[in-house]
């Protein structure tokens, strides 16, 4: 039996293992960066070893250092975890060699599998459908056509190209991003399915020839060609899941499959379907089978890597429905740029429990209050798993818990993910691939902009009652208290659309005697930014704001007869309001803010610490807008950098091959009319 086992990973599926391992009485043992060093999965494994260095080519991708950690600590068990060596035959086969108790299948069947060509030819002769597949670009004549890493996963190296002229520059890319992501930039190219769903069906191997279907799930919600929405059961035609486990299985006996194993498919709105890759690790997504099954797959990955037979010899049924969203520090409206920065509040609330299978809220979390974000790994951060028993609830409950979450310090993209659960289509289960692409609505903010001046009077109110109560004199006097009171409070804020100025008066009793802001609230299609009555408001309109209570983290305001309440929380000149409409993100400015430095105009800032891969174009060079000047590499993706306009490139302060921090002048764009 396993005794101690060390988890060759990092972040939520380190401390989702952990969990498992403990009601077990299995010994732990992390391995970790310097970047992890403070990092909750480390604190919660009975032994650590560091890994010295921060970039996975220097760490989690070490197959020798995680092999001395482990005979360091004593372990006699390797558990990969998902991502880094998960998948790699090479690292399988060394744990084995090492003496070591291997939690995976076979390095013989990852190996089989890894080889994305291979394995579509070994898997078409078990019967298994496949789409057409080509290794040379200059083969294809008919498109649109899918470009794919074909080493790993997670949506990695993979681009859409729908003519010729952008081939040969997506193969390239790929091929870059792969070798970065998994060490290995070979690349193959496939028909793209218009409207098709991404279903994967989990099955279950042992060493004793039995491979079973624990369910299917449609992950067909994504960006970047990664998921981020998650759900079990698919709603499908019952034949269509019959042939789909039927095909999962075939895919794993193929293979003499052993362990947690996901294969994928690609479903055509005419109800064929066609093998896509097949996944020989635990899942990111794991958690909503769990949730309908009742099984603790982690648990059934240690049985079965000690021998024992499967507990279950045929597909269970799905008990009601789950759904998870995986929660990203990144921003949507961004391109879905990578955030990074302190994650000064991390809360949800209702949750029921995390790690293991849980009924109703289960949170999955790679980092707490006070985690830094940096740009070293992936930027998922939790993983937000809602039970009930029928879809429709579980919808309800994940967006109504998504949306109630605080989540200070770091952009997310949790207002995308309530905007999708809650959109009509999705709620229809009429979903595919391409959701986000025809669903522009989904990527505005949960705030509505004529909502925002509230936010902001809040934030105002609650710094000024953090003011008095901090007081050593005259702390009884209401904020702002002046003999003559004619001139308002003045606090300005940077919110998402720019400044904010917020004026305010007290009367002598603390209330809100009036109010407004700049911009007004009328330009948001209210009233006036005014707690005085205004004549005639339009119907839907405020015409009044009143104080209800106030303390530093809380303020209640009355909105036209409507109690509203606005949590607030500050850090520094940091203002998070968390309200009944969504949540805002302010700076405050200082009153008597010092000179700072001026960027040159047309200066292309970067939008986070990384390091420069490409420069495409020259100094001198015209260049049209929207041209790519520039490739940024940070959390192990590509960030392409356009020109904003037309115009010359005046500078190129940052080679091939270097480092810039958040901030730093990528490039120098003169415009057209400014030929400086």
């Amino acid at each position: 039996m396993i005794r101690k086992l060390l988890v060759a990973n990092r972040g939520e599926i380190a401390r989702r293992v952990f969990a498992t391992c403990r009601t077990l009485g299995v010994q732990t043992v992390a391995v970790h960066a310097d970047a992890d060093a403070d990092a909750p999965f480390v604190a919660e494994a009975d032994q650590a070893v560091r890994l010295p260095g921060n970039t996975p080519a220097e760490t989690y991708l070490r197959i020798e250092l995680i092999l001395d950690a482990a005979r360091k600590a004593g372990a006699d068990a390797v558990h990969p975890g998902y991502g880094f060596l998960a998948e790699n035959a090479e690292f399988a086969a060394a744990v084995t060699d090492a003496g070591l108790t291997w939690v995976g299948p076979p390095a013989k069947a990852i190996a089989a599998m890894g080889d994305k060509m291979a394995a579509k030819a070994l898997l078409a002769d078990a019967g298994v459908p496949m789409l057409p597949t080509w290794t040379d670009a200059d083969e294809i004549t008919d498109f649109p056509v899918l470009v794919k890493a074909s080493a790993g996963g997670g949506g990695r190296g993979m681009r859409v190209i729908r003519d010729a002229a952008g081939l040969a520059e997506a193969v390239a890319s790929a091929r870059r991003e792969a070798a970065a992501a998994f060490g290995d930039g070979t690349v193959f190219i496939e028909r793209y399915v218009e409207r098709g769903r991404h279903v994967e069906v989990q099955i279950f191997g042992d060493s004793h020839g039995a491979v079973v279907a624990l369910g299917e799930r449609d992950c067909s919600i994504q960006r970047r060609h990664q998921k981020i929405v998650e759900e079990a059961p698919a709603v499908l035609p019952a034949d269509v899941r019959q042939r789909l486990h039927a095909a999962a299985v075939a895919a794993g006996r193929a293979v003499d499959y052993v362990g947690a194993g996901t294969v994928e498919f690609l479903l055509a709105p005419t109800g064929d379907f066609f093998f896509l890759e097949m996944n020989t690790r635990l899942q990111v997504e794991h958690p909503v089978t769990e949730a309908v099954t009742g099984l603790d797959l982690v648990r059934l990955q240690l049985l079965v890597a000690e021998g024992e037979p499967l507990p279950v010899a045929a597909t269970p049924p799905a008990d009601g429905h789950a759904i998870e969203v995986r929660l990203c520090a990144e921003d949507p409206g961004q391109g879905f740029r990578p955030a990074t920065g302190t994650l000064h509040r991390f809360a949800v609330p209702g949750v029921a429990g995390g790690f293991v299978p849980t009924k109703g809220l289960r949170l999955d979390s790679g980092v707490v209050d006070g985690s830094a974000v940096g740009v070293h790994y992936d930027s998922m951060l939790a993983k937000l798993v809602a039970w009930a028993p029928t879809r429709a609830e579980a919808v309800r409950a994940l967006a109504g818990a998504l949306a109630r979450a605080e989540l200070h310090g770091v952009a997310t993209n949790r207002d995308l993910l309530v905007r999708v659960l809650r959109s009509r289509d999705f709620g229809a289960a009429e979903i595919d691939t391409g959701f986000l692409d025809r669903h522009d609505e989904v990527f505005a903010p949960l705030l509505p902009a004529d909502q925002l001046p509230l936010a902001a009077l809040a934030a105002a109110l609650a710094s000024a009652a953090a003011r008095r109560a901090a007081a050593t004199v005259l702390a009884g006097l209401p904020s702002g208290w002046r003999n003559v009171p004619a001139f308002p409070q003045v606090t300005r804020y940077v919110g998402p659309d720019g400044e904010i100025e917020v004026r305010y008066r007290l009367d002598r009793t603390g209330g809100l005697a009036e109010w407004s802001s700049v911009p007004p609230l009328a330009a948001c299609g209210t009233t006036a930014g005014s707690g005085e009555a205004a004549d005639g408001p339009a119907a839907g309109e405020p015409s009044t704001v009143k104080l209800v209570t106030v303390t530093q983290g809380r303020v209640v305001l009355d909105v036209d007869d409507v109690r509203r309440v606005f949590r607030v929380h500050r850090v520094g000149s940091e203002v998070f309001v968390d309200g009944p409409d969504g949540a805002a993100s302010l700076a405050e400015l200082p009153r008597f803010p010092l000179p700072t430095a001026e960027v040159a105009a047309g200066s292309l800032l970067a939008p986070l610490p990384g390091a420069v891969t490409r420069v495409h174009v020259e100094v001198g060079q015209r260049v049209a807008a929207g041209e790519l000047l520039l490739t940024l590499e940070a959390m192990k993706l590509e960030h392409p950098v356009l020109a904003p306009a037309d115009g010359v490139v005046a500078e190129l302060p940052v080679p091939a091959g270097g480092q810039v921090d958040t901030g730093a002048v990528l490039a120098v764009v003169n415009s057209e009319e400014d030929p400086r």
